[in-house]
């Protein structure tokens, strides 16, 4: 039976239908809308109409609600979260009017700041829910803090394996990323985890900022070690009754954020759309309202940004209608309340690949503080967080995005010939810090496993009290970061003790803890303050440097001319020897096979793979099995393949002729024929077999005898043909040009057999 009918008695659909029943999209969860639940993206019948009454400097009424119904939420926005200077201001401007400005290239970014300021959350939504998807790119263009975008990467991996994550956190710092975040399947690991990921982290690059995702008191003693640097999974929530089941409110929120902040670390909140639905909380209201709430109390609470665009609740966004337009507008809210924005992409919203580039393309077109908040660096199996929008195996689609459409997406093609070094230095740096500090012993066969994994599955089935023990005595002993960097010292790591200990300095100078701030390589702060966002319209805002610029377009599989020509010349060989001038022929049983002027000059082996030479045997033993007698030319005039084959049909005695190209297209042509038109044509060079040349030229003799010829049929192939080979056609092609002689005759050439 059909997965999607129900029923014995279910009619089977057709064809069709159950081939679409079978395609990734069908693998996610849609849902209709359902305001009893929330299940509604931008605007529910039960949304406040926005409202905003202020007597004696006091807020006595906001969205609908007196002073003495507030909840807490609404206590804590109205006490600390509105601009009351600019509210009267802002609360008038009808709703239309505001959202122009958030797309007027006339407006500077500092004055929609300013308004976005004296608004109330259910005033902010309705003006954002108004933005179409091309608007909410424009107004993120806009808005977004810092000028210049960034990504941050999951580190993790299911064994907890402090080699293999440090090897992995130095590939992740290789490619780009500036944040890493990391978590554990065992909460007792998470000291080690920091630690790993701290060391191979400073491997990688000057500047990484490093988290470990866990319980927030252990989350919070981590920071005051040092062993992380920034914090983000203090979460918000849109109801009180969602705070109350955590035992929370905003208050309690509020001092775990300075806390952070009194230490140096780098810290932003986490909230996002749907996760009041998930919890049975969101009041009847759309997601959009609820995360305008949440938005307005890290505003409030004076933190430096916020992680949202759905995070684990994106896949509830994605279920219902416009959703994944409500996921974009989250982000553009906390751009608009001034706050760094760590835009989602991180949960895995859909199987489907074209949903997941669908939900993340427009904000990697704008760009954002951070495009991802969490892109898995790491296979997807290891990813503890739950597999991400995007993981590494879609890592080079991403550089190669970037590339389409020549944006930085805060991700660069990390030297291929390197990798091995970086990833065996991290490995052995973390063995001999665990070493030193007594903390474990990892043989040289667990480095070199590290080394060369793809992921967790390649280490075995170590123990996985190790990393248990060694966690443990990291947290009993009271290790920190100094420590850890004397280490690598002690071990004969000098540049990355000096970025451990570049960091631990950058936390008492504080200049990290401005909005949207992040190092860069040369440790230079980089944020709201120090590189705002200056876009005003075409011709303004950030634009990479000729540099990084040149960064995004070195992917690793760009090839030129050069790179094919040295491919080609390794297939070099003696087997076609120019016996002389071609001449016409005479008897009636010869077919000429021509050969366009590169082939056995700067051109060996076609696009299939197969040798010229081997191609031409077939050719040839397809002739021989009818009968005729074949003769090979090199048409060195042209490389049109029509004219090629054309000149071999006139030189044949049969007057039938086959011409083939290098990269092996290949046909049949008649010498009282126009050049253009042909008997049989093989036009899909990478997909022709062995056995479709030996049925060309067999076909071919047929033609010459005047017998019927069978049907050759284009082998099945779901393969992007055009995007995978037409680069090598255009090398290919200009090998070919080369050899191009107008004023040269056609040759005879022999195969050697």
């Amino acid at each position: 039976m059909d997965p999607l009918t129900t029923g014995t008695d279910a009619p089977r659909p057709v064809g069709r239908i159950r081939f679409m029943n079978e395609q990734r999209v069908n693998l996610d969860g849609f849902a209709h809308e359902d305001v009893e639940l929330g299940l509604v993206a931008l605007s529910s019948p039960a949304d406040p109409e926005p409202s905003l009454v202020v007597r004696d400097g006091k807020v006595v009424e906001m969205d609908g609600r007196a002073a003495e119904d507030f909840d807490v939420l609404d206590a804590y926005i109205a006490n600390h979260g509105i601009d009351l200077s600019v509210a009267e201001e802002a609360m008038a401007l009808d709703d239309v009017t505001l959202a122009r400005l958030f797309v007027d290239f006339a407006v500077p970014r500092d004055e929609v700041v300013r308004l976005v300021a004296g608004t109330t959350p259910a005033k902010l939504a309705r003006v954002v829910a108004m933005l179409r998807p091309a608007e909410l790119t424009i107004a993120m263009t806009k808005l977004r803090a810092r000028r210049t975008p960034s990504n941050q990467a999951h580190v993790t991996n299911r064994l907890d394996d402090p080699l293999l994550l440090a090897a992995d956190a130095a590939t992740a710092a290789a490619y780009g990323f500036r944040e890493l975040e990391t978590t554990v399947p065992v909460l007792a690991d998470a000291p080690s985890n920091a630690v790993a990921v701290t060391v191979g982290a400073a491997v990688g690059s000057p500047g990484v900022l490093v988290q470990c995702s866990v319980e927030e008191a252990m989350e919070l003693e981590m920071g005051m070690r040092g062993l992380v640097s920034y914090a983000e999974t203090v979460s918000l929530y849109g109801t009180e009754s969602v705070f109350v089941d955590g035992d929370d409110t905003p208050y309690s929120k509020a001092f775990l954020s300075s806390a952070y902040a009194s230490r140096g670390v780098k810290m932003r909140v986490s909230s996002g759309a749907g996760a009041e639905v998930l919890m049975g909380g969101a009041e009847r209201c759309s997601m959009l309202y609820l995360e305008s709430r949440c938005v307005s109390l890290a505003r409030a609470m004076g933190v430096q940004g916020v992680q949202n665009g759905g995070i684990d609740g994106a896949s509830v966004a994605g279920a219902v209608p416009a959703g994944v337009r409500e996921l974009m507008a989250e982000n553009v809210m906390v751009m608009a309340r001034n706050l760094e924005s760590c835009s989602g992409n991180d949960a895995l919203m859909s199987e489907s690949h074209v949903r997941r580039t669908s939900r993340t393309l427009p904000i990697m077109l704008a760009g954002s503080d951070f495009i991802c908040s969490g892109f898995g660096s790491i296979q997807r199996y290891d990813n503890m967080f739950g597999p991400s929008q995007w993981n590494a195996e879609d890592l080079d689609d991403w550089l190669v995005m970037q590339r389409d459409w020549g944006i930085d997406g805060g991700l660069r093609t990390a030297d291929p010939q390197d990798m091995e070094r970086l990833r065996r230095r991290a490995a052995e740096a973390v063995r001999d810090v665990y070493a030193w500090l007594g903390l474990a012993d990892f043989t040289d066969e667990h480095v070199e496993l590290a080394v060369d994994a793809v992921g967790s599955k390649d280490l075995g089935d170590p123990d996985p009290m190790v990393v248990l023990g060694a966690a443990q005595a990291i947290r009993t002993s009271g290790l920190g970061s100094l420590e850890v960097a004397r280490a690598l010292l002690e071990c004969g790591y000098h540049v990355e003790a000096e970025r451990v200990l570049e960091m631990l300095v950058a936390r008492v100078h504080g200049d990290h803890l401005q909005t949207a701030a992040i190092f860069d390589e040369s440790m230079q702060v980089l944020s709201l303050v120090t590189d705002p966002n200056d876009y005003a319209g075409p011709g303004t805002g950030y634009e990479p440097t000729p540099a990084r610029q040149r960064e995004i377009h070195a992917i690793r599989q760009a090839r030129g001319v050069e790179d094919l020509r040295k491919d080609q010349e390794g297939f070099a060989s003696d087997a076609l020897r120019v016996v002389g001038p071609a001449a016409p022929g005479s008897d009636p049983r010869e077919v000429v096979v021509g050969v366009s002027p590169g082939v056995g000059r700067t051109v060996w082996r076609t696009l299939s793979g197969l040798l010229v030479v081997d191609v031409l045997r077939e050719l040839l033993a397809g002739l021989e099995e009818e009968g005729c007698r074949p003769r090979v030319v090199r048409v060195n005039r042209t490389l049109d393949l029509g004219m090629v084959g054309l000149t071999a049909a006139r030189l044949a005695g049969s007057g039938i002729g086959i011409g083939l190209q290098g990269k092996g297209t290949a046909l049949i042509h008649r010498r009282d024929l126009p050049p253009l038109a042909n008997l049989e044509l093989y036009s899909v060079a990478p997909v022709v077999t062995p056995d479709l040349y030996r049925l060309l030229g067999s076909n071919a003799g047929r033609h010459a005898k005047g017998a019927t010829p069978v049907p050759a049929r284009n082998p099945y192939t779901d393969e992007a043909i055009e995007a995978r080979y037409h680069t090598s056609v255009i090398a290919l092609i200009a090998l070919e040009r080369s050899c191009v002689d107008p004023q040269a005759g056609p040759e005879e050439l022999e195969v050697a057999p």
